[in-house]
This record gives structure tokens, C-alpha cells and sequence, in this order.
């Protein structure tokens, strides 16, 4: 849930008086003022992806999204060793920057942990020799050297299937951007001596201007004491993480998706946004009242006073019930009728550990370990893998952590592996087959974990696989993998589960064999639903068939949980179906016990479970599973729900 649309004080002086028809004071405050929209104006509505929820009023700050110029040279041989000199002081300095901002944030976790992977980017490797070889084989001067390379390797994520790596070249632009502005930064001060002061006092424009806009862009942009909705292209983590202490009550942007790294820092800081809302920045301009819905994925331009006063209210409401469910976000997750569930949580950084653990998870039902690999040139050392996951352990003890063995190949990193190019790269040399073609350095990533179980529950999970025989070998090499641990004196579990998770059809058609052999199942439902169903689910155009509700998915769900039930194997569910009330109640109706999602959606599933029977959910699962198409399900579910859940899926309360 959000923090709502009510603005935090700014003591920094007007510099732009708001025009007539902004607002000026706190528009969800009751009896605060809202100016209507000037005579004429026309309200209009767009649309676009709801990517974090809530309800906010403001005026809108357009910005241009200009990039950083940067020279264009050049070097002769001798001025090759100052260039990469240069370029090491900026990336320096970058990391500084940074590390300012993160102690400014101070305890929001989520947004801490998306710096993090920031300074990782900025120290890797693979971007220090792109630079490098720019600078020496292309006689480029380093600003020119870091852009090129930036622009590359931005270039292979956005190529990528996977929705959620292709975000990804977002954030390496951005790590270019600061970069950038660090060649004309002056070497930083002591820490004791820098300011470190939170960001009370600055506006986030000037934030932007600073990171993204060089004074040869001319003025800065206006800046409102009151309410803002910032409109922009797209907004880098870094600065979303700025808004903590600023009057941006949200913001809509023209790129991105739910699962972009801004939309989960909004989600994290409970800021509302929308994003993905095309040709925004041609249909508002600065000044124009606006209202953003981030659960509808609306944002309303210019809107009349009927639109003004059922937007306040729906803030309200909303706000009130995201009060309610953190306030019980620490209550053990069970049905109504008092069925105990574990909730538990999907990450990738070790900062979103202390996030999950924060929201009331029950441990970590998947940890991605792609991170470690992104972009490099060799894989990490076993000793940088230990202390991540070490890290993410002990913040969780002694709840569990399941670690996944690193899912690369098909679209993912394979500048590590040098793999070949492949046809068709998702059915090809990925995941475990990669890991099993390449045991040298799946023995490492395998040793870093069983060291990391001496620190609290691990549990280790093979991602893709299609037959026993997949499983069979990693176990052997597991066991291996032990015995060096312990033959070094080095500390370790006893037993670690070795679990599968069941995303191709194959396995889950095969379930009750793996059944036999795995420690735990988890069903990877957004692989498994594209595999089973043959849809690619990064195409916009054929989304209606890529749906969790489809009946052959539901089928496949309840093989797989019954499988578990007959062997007395745990059952997770990890895809985004876990984070959908209506699924997480189908789910439950079908048997499931043991979700994993982002942190941030465990509240309010926790409350999801709370208001439905086990007995109702399993009464409306048999009707689901008597349905022939997707359609019907979904019908089925939100019939039999939705009444019940009115207000979280609305933001609203039930007018009974």
C-alpha cells in the first residue's frame, strides 16, 4: 500500500510560483483547496501500466529527459594511460556519489539495495575493460569511451525475452548517465567532512538536473512547494529513491513495466506511478493538474471537480487501508478459518532480504542468483558468492532461504560462458544444462552455498529442469560439493534440500517421480505458463492467451500439488500468480500452502487469506477446474471473490 498523496513540507523557497490552476496546498488534507481546471481545458485520461499502487493529486513537473553531452575525441597513444586514469577517478567518484546518496535514504531497504546493484555495475568488471578497450583500440577519450560502452551493453539487455533483464538497460544507461557527470565533479571531500544530511531541503529537480542535465541545457526546470506529480521519460532508481523527503506524491513515466528496477523502488518507498503511458510528455505540460491511479494505471489530465473529489476520497480510503495492513503485516498468514501458509518472498539483492524480512516473510522462497553474473567476462569467485549469500542467510535466520542455482543461457548473461548463438536461445543451453555443461564452474556456485548453510536454513532449488536425470547430476556434483567444503575444514549443514522447480511441462507431467526424489517442488509458473501454452510472454499483442487462469495451467498446478501431498513433499508456487489475490485464493483452494512474491505484496495477501474459508476456496477451485476457458475461470474467481476483496483490489471500501 501507499504513503498517499499528502506532500512533505519544503523549506527551500518558491523559485516558480505555481500557475493558477496547480495545486497549492495538500489536495487529500480535508479542507485543503484544489483550484479547478482554467475555463476550456479538456480533461483527458491515459492510460497505461499500474506500477505502483495509490492515489495522488498534484501538479505536474514535465521534464525533458535530456542526456548528458559529453565530448567526442580522439586520443593519440601517449594520452591513452591519463584517459583510463580519468576514467577510474570518475567511476570513484560515481561510487562516492552513491554512497552519499544511500546514507541520505537511510532505512528504506528496497530503493538501498537498488543503489547496491548501482555500485556493483559501476565496479564490474566486464564495464571497466568495454571502457578500457574503447579507449585503446578505438583511441576514444574516456567520456566517449564510458558512453559507447554503456550504449552496448545497454544495447545486448535490451535484446533480451526476459521482460525483466530487458529493464535492465535502463539502469546501465543510467549508471553511464552518472558517469558522465562525474568527469566534471570535483574530487570528493573527506567523509567526515561531507554533507550527509537527508534530502529535506533539495527539490528532485535539481537532483535531475544534476545527474542528468548539464548547464549548456540552459534553466532549470520549475519547482512547486506544493504536491507534485513528476512526468518524465523515464526515471533512473537513484532518483526515485530521492523523493523520500520531497513533494513528489507520485509520478507517470512513458517507458517501463511493472517489473522495471523504478517500479519496484516506487513500490518500495509507497509512492503511486504509472508508467509505460505513451506520448505523456506531448499531453501535459507543467502546471496541469493531474491525478494518477496507480492500482487503475490511469492518469487523469486537467480533471473537473467531480473527478477532484472522487479522487480525494479514493486517496483517503486507500491510505487508511494501507495503514491497516501494515499495521498486521507481522501476523502469521493463515485462511479464516485458521489454515496456517507461508508467505515468503522473491529477491535478488541482499538489501531486499532485510526488505522481505521487514514486510513479515516467512523466509525467502526464491533468491535469484543471475546478479552475480550480470555482464561479466568470468564468473564471480566462489569467496564473492559465499558472502552474498552469507549475507542473505543471516539476515533471515533462522527462517529459510532458498538459493536457486543460477538460471543463464538462452537470453541471459552469456558473455560469461561464451556460449554460441542459438536459434532459439529459450529452448537451447540454459539454466541447468549450461550449469551441468560447465561443472568446473557450478562446483564453485555450488560450494558457495553449502558454505553459506552454516549460517541458517539453506535450501538450494534447480531452476529449468526437464527429466530425473538433470537432477540426479546435480545431486552428485551437491554431494561433491560438500565433501571439498568439509575436506578444507570449513563449515557447513549436515543435510541441504535439493529441490526442483517445475517450469517445463515435461517435469510437471513427470511430478510424481520427481516427487520421489526432490526435497521440495516449486512451481515456476511465468516459464511454465509460456512453455505449456506456447506463448511468448514479453508480446504485448498476445497477452489475452498467456493467462495463470487457463484451465490446462490449473491442471498442471493441481498434479503438481497433489504430487507433493502423496510424498509428503513441500509445495511452493514463486511466479506472479502467488502475488494476485484472486489467484492466491484459487491457489489456495487447489491446495496450495506455501506462496513466494515480492515483498512488498505479503501484507496484503496475508490479508487476502484472512477473509476467505478453505473449504469456500476449495468449493470454488472445483467450479475453476470444471471451466473450459481462461475467460470462465477468471469470471468463476471474481464472482466468488471479489465481494469479499473489494478494497484491496480497488483501493476502496465497500458501500454496503
Amino acid at each position: 500500500m501507499t504513503r498517499g498523496p499528502s506532500a512533505l513540507p519544503s523549506d527551500a523557497p518558491d523559485e516558480h510560483p505555481a500557475p493558477a490552476d496547480a495545486v497549492r496546498s495538500d489536495p487529500a488534507a480535508p479542507g485543503a483547496r484544489v483550484d479547478s481546471k482554467p475555463p476550456g481545458a479538456r480533461t483527458e485520461t491515459l492510460r497505461g501500466i499500474a506500477g505502483s499502487p495509490g492515489v495522488a493529486i498534484g501538479a505536474a513537473v514535465v521534464m525533458g529527459g535530456h542526456r548528458t553531452n559529453h565530448p567526442r575525441r580522439r586520443v593519440v597513444s601517449s594520452e591513452i594511460t591519463a584517459e583510463i586514469e580519468r576514467f577510474e577517478a570518475a567511476v570513484e567518484r560515481a561510487q562516492d556519489e552513491l554512497r552519499d546518496m544511500a546514507k541520505r535514504i537511510g532505512d528504506h531497504r528496497a530503493e538501498a539495495s537498488i543503489l547496491e546493484a548501482y555500485l556493483l555495475m559501476l565496479g564490474d568488471e566486464a564495464l571497466a575493460d568495454a571502457v578500457k578497450r574503447q579507449v585503446t583500440e578505438e583511441r576514444r577519450c574516456a567520456e566517449w569511451a564510458v558512453a559507447a560502452a554503456c550504449e552496448a551493453i545497454a544495447g545486448r539487455f535490451a535484446a533480451l525475452d526476459d521482460p525483466y533483464l530487458r529493464e535492465r538497460s535502463h539502469d546501465v544507461l543510467f549508471v553511464g548517465e552518472r558517469l558522465l557527470r562525474a568527469f566534471s565533479l570535483p574530487p570528493q571531500e573527506p567523509p567526515s567532512s561531507r554533507d550527509t544530511s537527508p534530502l529535506s531541503t533539495r527539490s528532485l529537480i535539481e537532483l535531475q538536473n544534476s545527474i542528468a542535465m548539464p548547464a549548456t541545457f540552459g534553466a532549470a526546470l520549475p519547482r512547486f512547494s506544493g504536491p507534485t506529480i513528476l512526468i518524465a521519460h523515464d526515471l533512473s532508481p537513484a532518483d526515485t529513491a530521492a523523493m523520500v523527503d520531497e513533494p513528489v506524491v507520485g509520478f507517470v513515466t512513458e517507458v517501463g513495466t511493472r517489473t522495471s528496477h523504478t517500479s519496484i523502488m516506487a513500490r518500495a518507498l509507497e509512492i503511486p506511478a504509472v508508467v509505460g503511458v505513451s506520448d505523456v510528455l506531448q499531453r501535459v505540460i507543467t502546471g496541469d493538474l493531474v491525478v494518477i491511479d496507480g492500482l487503475r494505471g490511469t492518469v487523469v489530465v486537467r480533471p473537473g471537480p467531480a473527478e477532484l473529489a472522487d479522487a480525494r476520497a479514493r486517496a483517503e480510503r486507500y491510505v487508511a487501508l494501507g495503514k491497516e495492513l501494515s499495521e498486521s503485516r507481522h501476523r502469521a498468514a493463515q485462511s479464516k478459518d485458521g489454515v496456517k501458509v507461508s508467505l515468503r518472498a522473491n529477491v535478488e539483492l541482499p538489501a531486499e532480504a532485510i526488505l522481505a524480512r521487514d514486510q513479515g516473510a516467512d523466509g525467502i522462497g526464491l533468491y535469484r542468483t543471475e546478479f552475480l553474473y550480470i555482464d561479466r567476462t568470468s564468473p564471480p569467485s566462489e569467496d564473492q558468492q559465499f558472502e552474498i549469500f552469507r549475507a542473505v542467510v543471516e539476515a533471515l535466520r533462522p527462517k529459510p532461504v532458498t538459493l536457486r542455482t543460477f538460471d543463464i543461457g538462452g537470453d541471459k548473461f552469456v558473455s560469461t560462458f561464451q556460449v554460441p548463438p542459438e536459434m532459439n536461445p529459450m529452448l537451447g543451453l540454459r539454466a541447468v544444462r549450461l550449469a551441468l555443461s560447465r561443472p568446473d564452474v557450478f562446483l564453485e556456485h555450488l560450494r558457495a552455498m553449502v558454505r553459506a548453510s552454516a549460517y541458517g536454513d539453506v535450501r538450494i532449488m534447480i531452476p529449468m529442469v526437464a527429466g530425473l536425470g538433470e537432477l540426479r547430476q546435480v545431486r552428485a556434483l551437491l554431494h561433491r560439493a560438500q565433501e571439498q567444503v568439509r575436506a578444507r575444514g570449513q563449515a557447513c549443514a549436515d543435510e541441504i534440500p535439493l529441490g526442483v522447480m517445475i517450469e517445463v511441462p515435461s517435469a510437471a507431467v513427470m511430478v510424481d517421480h520427481f516427487a520421489r526424489e526432490a526435497a521440495f517442488l516449486s512451481l515456476g509458473t511465468n516459464d511454465l505458463i509460456q512453455y505449456a501454452l506456447a506463448v511468448d510472454r514479453t508480446s504485448r499483442s498476445l497477452a489475452y492467451l498467456a493467462s495463470p487462469f487457463d484451465p490446462s495451467i490449473l491442471r498442471l498446478i493441481t498434479k503438481v500439488i497433489q504430487a507433493g501431498q502423496d510424498f509428503g513433499r513441500p509445495v511452493s508456487l514463486c511466479g506472479a500468480m502467488a502475488s494476485d489475490p484472486l489467484a492466491a485464493l484459487l491457489l489456495l483452494g487447489l491446495g496450495l500452502r506455501d506462496f513466494s512474491m515480492e515483498a512488498a505484496a505479503i501484507p496484503e495477501i496475508k490479508e487476502t487469506l484472512r477473509r476467505i474459508t478453505v473449504a469456500e476456496a476449495e468449493a470454488v477451485a472445483a467450479e475453476a477446474l470444471a471451466c473450459a476457458t481462461a475467460e470462465e475461470v477468471e469470471c468463476c474467481v471474481a464472482a466468488a471473490f471479489a465481494p469479499d476483496l473489494y478494497d484491496l483490489l480497488t483501493g476502496e471500501r465497500a458501500t454496503r
